[in-house]
């Protein structure tokens, strides 16, 4: 089995990111999402360097040791994407394959949208396309699911979850990477934000319903990664809401690129049942799996976008 790239630092958009890239071909970017690595598709690297492919999966701002901006608003969409514009830049590419997941998957969306041009095809895990709407995002969120929706936590009370998850980093890791909650009775962890809950709550410390998804030796990685960067970066990225919603208002919203989606029937992010509506090209693909798909269903995801990829995006 390939070990996992080894890293470069490459300057790019006025930050460095940390970016580990294998194999030769034509050029697959993978966007890792909240609060991942770019060491969350391992699983995925191997077989599209077999497949033909040139591999690049960076550690985007704000993660592992890639520049971590104090200001917030850095880490704004168009922060997000420039960074992957000046990544093709880098490579010499004037498009790629951009594969995201969870957070990747936003950033892709809009990258799609914003440098059209730039973006070949399209495969996003997880996350759908977001119907921009009339109202901004973080209001709406408030007023729909509360005070305590994680996102509206993570932008009215800066610093608390950060800290929490910081001081906590292993319980929260632990408890956030599982599968199979499905097949256990629904773990009801009270008033309050529950992804804190997750990470701090003593009760919870030997871990919540579910099997992990990683070794100890994985999550190691992760553990590694975060005590160098902390989560404050990452957190950034969801406090920007409210300005993307500004900012992709410039932008038709819409997807011309083909597009692979690849869904988890267990997953907490909703579906979109209008994504066809936003998307020219699209196919779609489900598994019996959470939210951390690719990590959870590797065999299948690999094989899903294997299968795309030869008839869409041939080697």
């Amino acid at each position: 089995m390939m070990d996992f790239p080894q890293p470069e630092i490459i300057e790019v958009n006025g930050v460095e990111l940390e970016v580990f890239s294998a194999g030769a071909g034509k050029p697959i970017v993978l966007c890792h999402g909240w609060p991942e690595h770019a060491y969350s598709w391992r699983h995925q690297i191997e077989p599209l360097v077999n497949a033909g492919y040139h591999v690049i999966a960076p550690n985007q701002r704000g993660y592992g040791h890639s520049t971590k901006p104090a200001a917030v608003t850095d880490y704004d969409i168009q922060h997000l994407t420039g960074d992957l514009v000046g990544l093709l830049d880098h490579f010499g590419y004037e498009d790629a394959c951009f594969v995201g997941h969870d957070w990747g998957a936003i950033i892709v969306w809009n990258l799609a949208m914003m440098h059209r041009q730039r973006v070949s095809h399209v495969i996003n895990l997880s996350v759908p396309f977001m119907e921009r709407g009339t109202s901004e995002w973080v209001g709406f969120w408030e007023k729909m699911l509360g005070p305590d929706f994680y996102i509206v936590h993570f932008n009215r009370q800066p610093g608390v979850a950060d800290a929490a998850f910081e001081n906590h980093t292993e319980q929260f890791l632990n408890n956030l990477y599982r599968t199979n909650q499905w097949l256990h009775p629904k773990l009801e962890l009270g008033p309050g934000m529950n992804l804190v809950n997750m990470a701090q709550d003593p009760a919870l410390l030997d871990g919540v319903p579910g099997d992990p998804i990683m070794s100890d030796q994985e999550m190691q990685v992760f553990l590694n990664a975060f005590a160098v960067s902390g989560f404050t970066g990452g957190i950034n990225w969801y406090r920007n809401f409210s300005r993307n919603w500004e900012i992709i208002g410039n932008y038709e919203q819409h997807i011309y690129q083909p597009t692979l989606a690849i869904f988890g029937d267990y997953d907490m992010v909703p579906k979109s049942p209008s994504l066809a509506d936003h998307v020219s090209d699209l196919e779609i693909v489900d598994f019996p799996c959470g939210h951390w798909i690719q990590q959870e269903k590797p065999a299948e995801t690999n094989a899903a976008m294997l299968e795309w990829l030869t008839r869409r995006y041939p080697a």
